[in-house]
């Protein structure tokens, strides 16, 4: 069971449920990632328009994804929404919470090593790395590139250690990719030499441990650039840099430079 170091759940958050009873007027359910802990949902808040049979939404032992309407910490009562979840949100929700449940049997499996149960495992590290990257998966993903982010994380070693170990053989790193073409031409009589050497230190510059940068030739004065990096963030700033280094480097003598982002499918 994937779990959080909070007893309940923050309000608008999307929460992994299973419906444990079904009535006139609602359903409650299970809060999968908060153990012990249920919600309820109104009837009116199970789909759009008029229902005549709430069975006919949702039964016991249903699994889903829910949005949390309201929290009243003091009582303990939660109210969700299946209808406010949009598709695209339960794609993602559901996508992350196998992403979890992957995650923490590595944690398991850690802790068995560490000859500890798994509620100390996410004691004294799980919720912590919660904490720090978001989610274990990401923590995990982080840790199969090596340790430095983890430099200021409050974890034992031993635990950074096993968990290291672990994610180094059965994690792999996230990558996606950005291309563009740069256009590049020099006057002066060694412009080629120009280009070439403005396209290595550009991609010197720009590439590092996440980061990877190639330049092909496609045809005068045209340039292919290919960024592959962890994320679209960091690949799109990454090709940002090595355009502008490159352009500065060749208008030094001259020349003249300009990016043009490929559209999807080009």
């Amino acid at each position: 069971m994937v779990r959080r170091r909070s007893e309940l759940p923050a309000q608008d958050e999307l929460v992994m449920c299973t419906i444990t009873e079904v009535f006139a007027q609602g359903a409650f359910a299970k809060l999968d990632e908060y153990p012990g802990k249920e919600g309820m949902i109104h009837i009116s808040e199970v789909a759009s328009g008029w229902i005549k049979n709430i069975r006919d939404y949702v039964r016991e032992g249903q699994k889903g994804v829910c949005k949390v309407l309201a929290v009243n910490p003091e009582k303990g009562h939660v109210d969700l929404s299946i209808r406010r979840v949009k598709d695209s949100q339960r794609r993602w929700k559901a996508q992350q919470h196998k992403r979890e449940q992957r995650a923490e049997k590595l944690l398991e499996l850690v802790a068995k090593k560490l000859r500890k149960n798994l509620d100390k495992a996410y004691e004294e590290a799980g919720f912590e790395l919660q904490d720090k990257f978001g989610d274990l998966y990401s923590a995990l993903e982080a840790l199969a590139k090596g340790k430095e982010a983890f430099a200021d994380v409050k974890v034992d070693k031993k635990w950074i250690d096993a968990l290291s170990e672990v994610a180094a053989s059965t994690v792999e790193t996230p990558t996606v990719e950005v291309v563009a073409h740069i256009d590049l031409s020099c006057p002066s009589p060694n412009g080629v030499d120009v280009i070439k050497a403005a396209l290595i230190n550009a991609r010197d510059s720009t590439k590092d441990s996440e980061v990877d940068a190639e330049a092909y030739y496609v045809g005068s004065p045209r340039y292919r650039v290919r960024i592959t990096a962890p994320s679209y963030k960091i690949a799109e700033g990454a090709l940002q840099k090595f355009a502008e280094a490159a352009i500065a480097e060749v208008k030094k003598v001259g020349g003249q430079g300009e990016l043009h982002p490929i559209p999807k499918g080009g």
